[in-house]
């Protein structure tokens, strides 16, 4: 038998509205906190904000501290991303892809699209930048029973080689090889992408073709990477899986 406080209330009936008002509670504090990083949502071809929302639609600025004395940083606080990219609309309806108007590896288009990351190396637990050349590592060198790539010839999708493997950079927080530095002008292939040919001792990277090697973004410094030149590197040979060839863009079937 429950505790009665009043003939139409128990305690039972009060904690029961206690927590569906929590509830509508959390619901508008969550609602309010996902759109801290980077909503308000805005129609993508008129850049309007919605309208929708009220109260829910806003919230104030979030802030970071980031580690190793680079600061704060607060989001949102850029506004709205521009979209004059080079790309047109091949229609005239909300999420119509877009067809390139000039290089999509070089502009940044579709899957060759990039972040504006920091331009400041990614570091390790204790400060250091974590991506460095093999050869600037002294405490790092190839297993025995791995292939030393220094030499090899890489190879593009169409069978023409882009150049030597120079140098091999490494993760020394995860242990393991992050890119191949091909040629010593700063050309950097990532490692996940390339295919290891030891019988013919050659490295394939499939996603571009040989010449088009020449125009992966290249580094600042010759002994580190930064966030924003590895965002860059990534999403160059992540294009041209669509971008590379023409025949990639059309479909299967």
């Amino acid at each position: 038998m429950h505790p009665t406080l009043t003939p139409g209330l128990d305690v039972a009936m009060l904690v029961f509205w206690a927590f569906v008002l929590f509830f509508i509670v959390l619901v508008f504090y969550l609602r309010r906190e996902d759109r801290r990083e980077g909503y308000p949502l805005e129609d993508e071809v008129s850049g309007r904000i919605e309208s929708f929302g009220g109260a829910m639609h806003t919230a104030s600025t979030k802030s970071f501290l980031l580690p190793f004395g680079h600061g704060i940083v607060t989001a949102p606080t850029k506004g709205r991303e521009p979209v004059d990219i080079a790309a047109r609309r091949t229609d005239r309806f909300a999420g119509a892809p877009y067809a390139p108007t000039g290089d999509p590896l070089v502009d940044g288009i579709g899957p060759a699209a990039w972040v504006e990351r920091a331009k400041r190396p990614d570091l390790d637990m204790e400060g250091h930048p974590r991506i460095v050349p093999i050869s600037m590592a002294a405490d790092f060198w190839i297993a025995s029973e791995d292939s030393d790539l220094h030499g090899w010839p890489v190879v593009g999708a169409d069978g023409v080689v882009a150049g030597t493997v120079s140098d091999l950079w490494i993760d020394r927080a995860d242990r393991l090889v992050r890119y191949i530095q091909i040629g010593t002008d700063g050309v950097l292939a990532p490692m996940m992408m390339a295919q290891i040919d030891r019988r013919r001792r050659r490295v394939v990277i499939d996603a571009l073709n040989g010449a088009q090697f020449a125009g992966v973004p290249r580094l600042v410094a010759p002994d580190q990477i930064t966030l924003y030149e590895e965002e860059r590197v990534a999403a160059y040979f992540g294009g041209g899986y669509l971008y590379a060839d023409a025949a990639r863009q059309e479909p299967f079937l």
